[in-house]
């Protein structure tokens, strides 16, 4: 599990409004692409490198492919990261604060200690 690769799937997406309608309207084949043509592109780097390893689990791919926030932040992804990207994915079709509110009502059965969310 590398909550670095999950949270650098968040981090890109978000700040990309084409790939955050990308990832709203076809999550399977975003994740699919995302992780074979960026996962291992260097972070905000100019000089095209790349690494060779990173890849996501199953299980993390499963809830990245889902929107599954609560599976997301179990596996250690950053909460914040998680709720700005789903907050651009979703609340359009939610009414002033409505999908915050769910988002958080999600999380409700989850008690300290909360899940390790550094990387």
């Amino acid at each position: 599990m590398s909550k670095y690769l999950l949270n650098k799937f968040l981090y890109t997406v978000d700040r990309d409004p084409e790939l955050v309608e990308r990832y709203r309207e076809d999550a399977v084949g975003t994740v699919t692409w995302w992780e074979s043509e960026r996962a291992n592109e260097l972070l905000n780097c100019t000089v095209q490198e790349k690494s060779t390893w990173l890849a996501f689990t199953d299980e993390e791919r499963r809830a990245l492919s889902e929107h599954d926030h609560v599976a997301l932040f179990e596996l250690g992804a950053h909460p914040f990261l998680t709720l700005t990207l789903f907050i651009a994915l979703f609340e359009r079709d939610h009414g002033p604060l409505e999908y915050q509110k769910a988002y958080g009502r999600a999380l409700q059965h989850l008690t300290l200690p909360y899940p390790d969310v550094s990387t």
